[in-house]
C-alpha cells in the first residue's frame, strides 16, 4: 500500500487533517486502532471555538452542527454567591463558542470521509511507525488478521497521548514539559434541562464546580475532587448535594436535578512535547500536548495544529518547498504555549489548592473581582476563550 500522507488516529486531529488534505487534492489513509462504534460513541467535551465552527462549515460538515449546536455568547463566573456575566460577542466583535459534543463532531467527519470514498482502516492492530528519517516512512499494522505495510511521503501522528507515534521517536530527541495538578474533576451526565443558558464557572471554598450542557435536555456538570477519588463513594444524592452547595447564589437561583446517566473522575495535567516533529513524522493534537479542561481547548488546539500542517503539506506538493514543514513545530508551539498559559490561568483562578492559605484565597477573589469589573481583563478572557486567530 502507498499514499502521500499516512494518518495514525481517527480522532479530531486525524479526521480534520484528512478532510483538509482531501480538499487540497492530497491523498491520505487514516488508521484507527479502535472500532468505528467506539470512536463515534466515546464521550468527550464539546466546546467549539469560533474558528473550529467556521472550519466545519468550510469543509461542508456543519449541517448537523448548525441544527443541533448551542451557541453561547458568554459565560458566567460565579463567586461569593454572585454571578458575573462575560459577554463574548460584545467583547470580541461578535464571536461566540458552540456546544456540540466531540463524538458528534467525529460522526460528522467520518461520514464525510467515507462519503468521498476515502479510506479509514478501523480496528488496526499492532500499529507501528518506522523509517521516520527516510524518504519513505512506513506504517506497519494488521487489518483483519493480515500484516500490512503503508508507505508514505509523510506520517501524521494523531493518535493521542497514549498512542504509538510519539513514543516511537528515539530517546533524547524530544523535550517534555508537564505538570500534574493536585485535583481532578468528578463529571456527570444528567438527564436534566440545563439550569443556565450558558456555562457557569463557580469558585467556592469547597472547591470548583462547572455547569455545562450537551443539549436542551442533557446537562454536563463537574466537581473538583481528589485526582484518585473513588467514584464508588459518590452516590447520586451526594453529588447533587455538593453541586447545590458550590453553585448556590444569594438570589435563590435553583439547580435542576435529573437522573445521572454517567459519572467518572478525570485527572488534570498540562503536557507539551518539543519539537512536534521528527524526520517525516508530525505530531498533532493530544499526541503532542494536553491541556487541563478548564479552558475547553483540547479539541480546538488539535484543529489549529492540523490547519498548520495541511497548509505546509499543500505548499510542499504545490511547489516542492519545505520551509513551512520545517517550521511546523515553531508555528504550532507559539499557539500551544499561549493556550497552555490560558488553561493554567483559568485553572489556578478557580480551583481550591490543597496548600491554600488565607492570603491565596483573598488573592483569588481579588483577581475574580478584577476580571469581572475591568473591561480589559474581561476582554482578555473572552478573546482567549472564543479562540485566538488561526493565522
Amino acid at each position: 500500500m502507498r499514499t502521500q500522507v499516512g494518518i495514525v488516529g481517527a480522532g479530531p486531529a486525524g479526521l480534520f487533517l484528512s478532510l483538509l488534505l482531501q480538499r487540497a487534492g492530497i491523498e491520505s489513509v487514516v488508521l484507527e486502532m479502535h472500532a468505528r462504534q467506539y470512536v463515534e460513541e466515546r464521550v468527550r467535551a464539546g466546546v467549539l471555538e469560533q474558528g473550529t465552527v467556521d472550519l466545519m462549515h468550510e469543509l461542508g460538515v456543519g449541517e448537523r452542527l448548525k441544527r443541533q449546536g448551542l451557541q453561547h455568547g458568554g459565560i458566567e463566573l460565579r463567586f461569593d454567591g454572585r454571578g458575573h456575566h462575560i459577554d463574548f460577542r460584545e467583547l470580541t466583535g461578535g464571536k461566540c463558542v458552540t456546544i456540540y459534543a466531540q463524538h458528534e463532531v467525529i460522526i460528522d467527519l467520518i461520514a464525510a470521509r467515507l462519503a468521498a470514498d476515502r479510506p479509514i482502516i478501523f480496528a488496526a492492530e499492532e500499529v507501528g511507525v518506522h523509517h521516520l528519517q527516510s524518504a519513505s516512512p512506513t506504517i506497519h499494522f494488521r487489518a483483519n488478521g493480515v500484516a500490512e505495510q503503508l508507505q508514505c511521503d509523510f506520517i501524521a501522528g494523531c493518535d493521542g497521548f497514549h498512542g504509538v507515534c510519539r513514543t516511537s521517536i528515539p530517546d533524547g530527541e524530544l523535550k517534555i514539559y508537564d505538570r500534574d495538578y493536585p485535583f481532578g474533576w468528578l463529571g456527570i451526565l444528567a438527564q436534566a434541562p440545563p439550569s443556565s443558558r450558558e456555562l457557569i464557572y463557580a469558585h467556592h471554598d469547597r472547591g470548583f464546580a462547572l455547569l455545562s450542557m450537551r443539549s436542551p435536555e442533557i446537562s454536563r456538570l463537574y466537581l473538583q475532587c481528589e485526582p484518585d477519588e473513588d467514584i464508588g463513594l459518590w452516590s447520586d444524592e451526594r453529588i447533587w448535594q455538593e453541586l447545590h452547595r458550590r453553585l448556590a447564589t444569594k438570589d435563590g437561583w435553583q439547580l435542576t436535578e435529573g437522573p445521572i446517566m454517567q459519572k467518572g473522575v478525570t485527572g488534570m495535567r498540562s503536557f507539551v512535547t518539543e519539537p512536534m516533529q521528527f524526520g517525516k513524522m508530525f505530531l498533532a493534537g493530544d499526541a503532542a500536548h494536553i491541556v487541563p479542561p478548564t479552558g475547553a481547548k483540547g479539541l480546538n488546539l488539535a484543529v489549529a495544529d492540523v490547519r498548520v500542517l495541511a497548509r505546509a503539506l499543500d505548499e510542499f506538493y504545490e511547489t516542492g518547498r519545505t520551509e513551512a514543514l520545517n517550521r511546523y513545530s515553531e508555528i504550532c508551539l507559539r499557539r500551544v504555549w499561549k493556550v497552555q498559559r490560558f488553561s493554567w490561568w483559568m485553572t489556578s483562578l478557580l480551583h481550591r489548592f490543597t496548600n491554600d492559605n488565607p492570603f491565596d484565597k483573598r488573592r483569588q477573589i481579588a483577581e475574580l473581582d478584577y476580571v469581572t469589573s475591568s473591561r480589559a481583563a474581561s476582554q482578555t478572557l473572552a478573546e482567549n476563550y472564543v479562540g485566538l486567530p488561526m493565522d
